[in-house]
């Protein structure tokens, strides 16, 4: 919490980081202040002592998103939509070549959508993987058009993953990223921390 200069970033952080600790709390049984984490070799949190559960939070603006399921690996990622001039270069330093193409490829007025669709599936994806910004963005290609599905174009790592598309606001965008077949995926409704925080239920 302390690198954020801003208060309201402060602040996010610590709302984001409690709701966290009490969504799983309340999946083990226990108290908020009893969630034990443990960190993978690029700092990314897991359950300390649970092998089952598994869980990734992001958080853009003044909202959060977290996913939790069992047994597989997963990243998830949210981005605010917003206008920026350099959306162009910034994917084709980082971006998939061809990535890079379908973006220009397509009008003006379509490519900030389109922009934040593919960050957010493959900063989801890296999460996933855990290898942080140690795994170059233009290594493996996704869809980013809104009239194809989301998925992986070109993937070099084995295994089966998925990829599902997420509108959880108005004005914001995300993914989720799992190591697995296909799953039902369940999107529960907004809530403001405060709810999450004094609600009895899980």
């Amino acid at each position: 919490m302390e690198r954020f200069h801003f208060p309201n970033l402060r602040q996010n952080y610590t709302l984001s980081h409690a709701v966290l600790r009490t969504l799983l709390g309340r999946l083990l049984g226990v108290p908020a202040g009893e969630v034990v984490f443990s960190f993978g070799r690029n700092g990314k949190p897991a359950l300390a002592g649970s092998a089952r559960i598994r869980f990734n939070m992001s958080h853009s603006a003044d909202l959060a998103l977290y996913a939790v399921t069992l047994d597989c690996c997963l990243g998830v990622d949210v981005e605010r939509i917003r206008p920026a001039e350099d959306l162009e270069h910034i994917a084709a330093r980082n971006f998939h070549p061809s990535e890079s193409a379908d973006l220009l490829s397509l009008p003006e007025s379509d490519r900030v959508d389109a922009f934040f669709r593919c960050w957010t599936r493959k900063e989801a994806y890296i999460k996933a993987v855990g290898d942080g910004l140690s795994m170059p963005l233009d290594t493996f290609q996704v869809t980013l058009r809104r009239d194809r599905p989301a998925r992986f174009v070109q993937l070099s790592d084995g295994g089966e993953w998925s990829l599902h598309h997420l509108d959880p606001a108005p004005g914001f965008v995300g993914a989720v990223v799992y190591r697995d077949l296909p799953r039902v995926l369940t999107l529960e409704p907004l809530a403001t921390a405060q709810e999450l925080l004094v609600s009895p239920r899980g």
